[in-house]
């Protein structure tokens, strides 16, 4: 066997500089509601030929963004669009912990999530991606009958006959929407753009800031305790951790449809902390499968694996692995000590303010990356996302919207 060579140090130097990067870029696009780390992604791998240095150094990059963008976007989703104590019965498991002052803890349930999650997918990544390259044949063949078995079990999920109609409509709208919208080639200012960003943009983060304009704010917050009890936290993340295996080698499977689809693991006492820790670690553990699916299969699943692979950044498996795990002990500590302080803070502010102002950035976004037919997208998709709350059933539905690109490819 050859030897492998060494990285240099002027190699490693970089690559834990360009990591660095990442995890502020992470840590802005994270704290920003509505704005994802696949946006800094597209736009590091629109300028990757003027960069200096190893372009792996620029994948560590993009991977430290997408890893601490997932232990860090539970905060203002937290914070934003909490509902009034009236409807807190609707509402999303962390909003009604937020809502009974209990947002601190939610912060720390979300991290321990993430970071156990993070630790359980490491461990079982390699022979679960052995598996999934054994079967990946076909899996790919079958794929169709195997998104539909999941969509059909989402409906199925739902508490009444009248909300299942309304997800079957949703599920119908948003594929009707991929149809319409997937195969257009935008321009815009941005070289490495495209329709994901403005279509996104519009169906989760528009609605979600439109229904924050009603909201109350956010209430005084009692002490961080962390009340779950340890084997139930780490049930709980592991169960996240399968569903991040599902959404990393499944394609048209999101973080939340994943987690919907392990509910049954999570123990039914442990309530909306439960959901909050599996969802959490669903979404973190997803990043992770998704860079062993792009090594093994050079399948992208998520956003930024896809700018990574655009920009020819996955060459060395030692360096991103290492990435991971540096982004996930920022992301850890970030959540705990910025989440308290972003609680406060937004809690003061003027919230119709906060809003639109983040409102106004999603737009100047959808522009930058599809010009004004991404403008054009973005309030199509605005609309489409408004449904699910108007209907009464899940957002994880609009997740169709990739359905027709995943089945013709």
């Amino acid at each position: 066997m050859l030897p492998v060579p060494a990285a240099t140090p002027t190699v490693g130097t970089t690559a834990l500089a360009y990591a660095l990067l990442g995890v502020a870029l992470g840590t802005c696009s994270g704290l920003t509601p509505g704005l994802h780390a696949n946006n800094f992604a597209l736009l590091l791998a629109s300028v990757v030929p003027s960069l200096p240095g190893p372009t792996v150094a620029l994948g560590a990059a993009m991977l430290a963004a997408g890893v601490v963008h997932t232990f860090l976007d539970v905060v203002p989703a937290l914070t934003l669009g909490v509902p009034d104590p009236a409807t807190a019965a609707v509402t999303l498991p962390g909003h009604r912990l937020v809502l009974d002052g209990r947002g601190r803890e939610a912060l720390r349930l979300s991290a321990l999530g993430s970071g156990l999650a993070v630790v359980v997918a490491l461990l079982v990544a390699v022979p679960v991606t052995r598996a999934v390259e054994a079967f990946y044949p076909t899996l790919r063949r079958h794929l169709p009958v195997l998104l539909a078995a999941v969509g059909a079990f989402l409906v199925a999920t739902e508490p009444t006959w009248r909300r299942r109609l309304a997800a079957v409509a949703t599920i119908g709208v948003a594929a009707g929407l991929g149809w319409l919208v997937l195969d257009l080639e935008p321009t815009g200012p941005v070289a490495a753009g495209g329709v994901l960003a403005p279509l996104f943009a519009g169906l989760f983060g528009a609605p979600v800031l439109i229904e924050a304009l009603s909201g109350e704010g956010v209430p005084p917050q009692a002490d961080p305790t962390v009340t779950l009890d340890p084997r139930t936290v780490l049930g709980t993340a592991s169960a996240g951790a399968g569903a991040g295996a599902l959404v990393g080698y499944l394609p048209g499977v999101s973080a939340a449809v994943g987690t919907v689809l392990v509910l049954p693991a999570v123990p039914g006492k442990s309530g909306a902390r439960g959901f909050l820790v599996a969802s959490s670690g669903a979404n973190t553990a997803n990043t992770v499968f998704a860079l062993f699916a792009l090594l093994a299969l050079g399948t992208p699943r998520t956003g930024v694996m896809v700018a990574m692979d655009r920009a020819d950044t996955v060459a060395s498996a030692g360096v991103l692995l290492g990435t991971v795990c540096l982004a996930a002990a920022a992301g850890f500590a970030l959540v705990v000590s910025v989440g308290d302080a972003y609680l406060r803070t937004v809690g003061r502010l003027d919230y119709a303010r906060v809003c639109l102002a983040t409102g106004g950035l999603l737009v100047v976004l959808a522009y930058l990356f599809a010009g004004s037919l991404g403008l054009a997208i973005f309030a199509l998709a605005a609309v489409v996302g408004l449904l699910p709350p108007v209907l009464g059933v899940r957002r994880v539905h609009l997740m169709a919207v990739l359905v027709p690109a995943i089945v013709l490819a």
